[in-house]
């Protein structure tokens, strides 16, 4: 029998808490899981509409409602935490809602588990450390649980403000809980204004792919199925207080990116535009899982980039419904802050 048998998945309708959802269906049958989702526009109901009503429980709420996250927290073993705003572009034309979800969500979250004595496991990113250099001379150089935080983005560092809330809960008041931050992921059901899916939809709709800068800034990508996986040994298996990071030696920069998904969809590898430069774009992101890999039954499995990003393009190009109603606005937005 799996050590919880009912899960609260904050984010769960989102990219990743998605997958994490459905590995957990389908890997682990005697574990029930109840997703609390906002539904904002990265949230969709759709993407868990084909899963078993008796395993998976959608609640369309704010975790910032503490009376709904109190009753929800009485009826569950275990938490993870996916519920984020998480674009860099969003967050610098409106830091807000990063502000209220991702520090004051966190906060209603963490409160009420330590209330119920729930075990809590928090998602975050590589971007709480801010970037690495891009010279030759640095290219071993990579992200540790021991490196310091130096967020460059008001996305970055509120995520960098829970990471720092969930540690002080753990040791002020013994919330049980793990952290881990992942390198950027890919895969199924990403919403398109994330990078890859991005330019998979815009060479489907006939829009000419753009890219920032010179393209040269590097990511650190894992397939998504990768990720989820780990977050589970985490929950399973982690030492409460530590953080874990889990990444799966991706590195690719972004122009390299951007030519391999324009061959692969038949384009010429040029069909590309340069366009200003993001504010506070960081260099480069680099995890290094050995301490996970090492302390956990962990392995990424999805090593192959070129093939994780056919699958990714296939997935895209199958399911063009899940996205094209979205597609305009995406793009009259980016178009509106470019201004």
């Amino acid at each position: 029998m799996t050590k919880y048998q009912n899960i609260l998945v904050t984010g769960g309708a989102g990219f990743i808490g998605t997958n994490f959802v459905r590995y957990v269906i389908t890997e682990h049958p005697d574990v029930k899981l109840t997703v609390l989702d906002k539904l904002t526009y990265a949230g969709n109901a759709e993407n868990l509409a084909d899963l078993p009503d008796d395993r998976v429980t959608l609640i369309v709420g704010d975790i910032n409602d503490a009376q709904l996250v109190d009753k929800l927290m009485r009826e569950t073993d275990a938490v993870v935490h996916f519920a984020a705003e998480s674009h860099n572009d969003n967050s610098l034309t409106d830091p807000s809602p990063f502000m209220q979800t991702n520090l004051m969500g966190t906060f209603t979250l963490i409160e009420a588990a330590r209330r119920y004595d729930v075990r809590f496991h928090h998602v975050s990113t590589d971007e709480v450390y801010g970037d690495l250099p891009l010279d030759e001379t640095s290219r071993n150089e990579k992200f540790t649980p021991l490196s310091r935080y130096n967020p460059s983005s008001p996305y970055s560092a509120t995520k960098a403000g829970s990471d720092l809330l969930v540690r002080a809960w753990v040791r002020s008041f013994g919330l049980k809980a793990t952290i881990s931050n992942t390198s950027n992921n890919y895969g199924p059901y990403q919403h398109i204004e994330k990078f890859i899916p991005r330019q998979i939809t815009n060479i489907m709709s006939g829009i000419k792919p753009k890219i920032y800068g010179n393209g040269r800034n590097i990511r650190d990508w894992i397939h998504v199925t990768d990720h989820v996986a780990g977050i589970w040994e985490i929950l399973m298996h982690g030492t409460i207080g530590e953080t874990y990071l889990l990444g799966a030696n991706g590195e690719q920069d972004n122009l390299t990116v951007l030519k391999k998904i324009l061959q692969a969809m038949g384009k010429p590898v040029d069909d590309f535009e340069f366009v200003k430069d993001r504010a506070g774009h960081d260099l480069r992101y680099a995890i290094d899982a050995t301490r996970t890999q090492e302390t956990l039954n962990w392995q990424p499995k999805y090593l192959d980039f070129d093939a994780g990003l056919k699958q990714t393009i296939d997935w895209y190009q199958q399911n063009q419904a899940w996205w094209e109603k979205d597609k305009a606005k995406i793009e009259a937005n980016y178009a509106k802050n470019r201004q």
